[in-house]
């Protein structure tokens, strides 16, 4: 499986108002293993940055006036996410802006039409009920070293987000016993996982034992129970 961990930069919070995307940063997993491919680029909106965005990600007016247009990288951005699925945190507020910023291209193209979404900060929710979910808490809650995040920045969060991601849908991630609430380890930092690091042995049944498996699960069906196994 191609997954691709995106964030975006904007002008502002509602695209139906005009904002634009500023910055793009995405990272690529194949299996669950960081590939050290990535894609990043800055954005000229041909409009103002709100002072408030300027306060949260640092991107200046002044900053974005020699970058490209949206227009310039859609093709090379597409074809670096084009067929992925899409690791996004808060998915709705990011799919709204790349597919305003494609309907002002022509042919009209969708994120939908090439990608699927998967909505980290819904997993994250589905997982911890009741509790905060921000990048910044599931940080703290998994032990990912985000200290270097003073403001956002597309491709900083999608790294950070990575990391997140990976020990959020990867079962347990520490055997301490004394955590405190909301999920803190105990003060034990995981650093940032590696791109060249050895891939995870597979270890896989052998024919033999996919055969015994088959078996017990014929002596399940035959004693009246269901073998969920084989509608999975």
């Amino acid at each position: 499986m191609r997954q691709i961990v995106l964030d975006t930069e904007t002008t502002g919070i509602d695209p139906n108002e005009g904002h634009r995307i500023i910055e793009i940063g995405c990272v690529e997993l194949m299996e669950r293993q960081l590939t050290g491919r990535h894609y990043h680029v800055y954005i000229n909106p041909d409009r103002e940055v709100e002072e408030e965005a300027i306060s949260v990600h640092g991107i200046t007016n002044e900053f974005l006036e020699d970058k490209p247009r949206f227009r310039e990288i859609a093709r090379e951005f597409l074809d670096f996410i084009d067929g992925a699925e899409l690791v996004i945190h808060n998915a709705a507020f990011d799919v709204g802006f790349i597919d305003a910023e494609f309907a002002r291209i022509k042919p009209v193209r969708k994120v939908a039409d090439h990608c699927s979404v998967l909505d980290s900060l819904a997993v994250a929710r589905r997982k911890h009920p009741g509790q905060k979910n921000s990048l910044d808490a599931l940080c703290k809650r998994y032990g990912v070293d985000n200290s270097n995040r003073e403001l956002h920045g597309a491709l900083l969060d999608a790294e950070i987000l990575a990391d997140v991601f990976l020990l959020l849908t990867g079962g347990q991630t520490a055997l301490s016993l004394d955590a405190g609430s909301d999920g803190d380890q105990g003060g034990q930092v995981i650093r940032r996982l590696s791109a060249d690091r050895p891939a995870l042995s597979v270890l896989r049944a052998s024919n033999e034992e996919v055969e015994a498996h088959e078996t017990f699960l014929d002596t399940v069906e035959k004693a009246g129970g269901e073998a969920v196994w084989r509608n999975a």
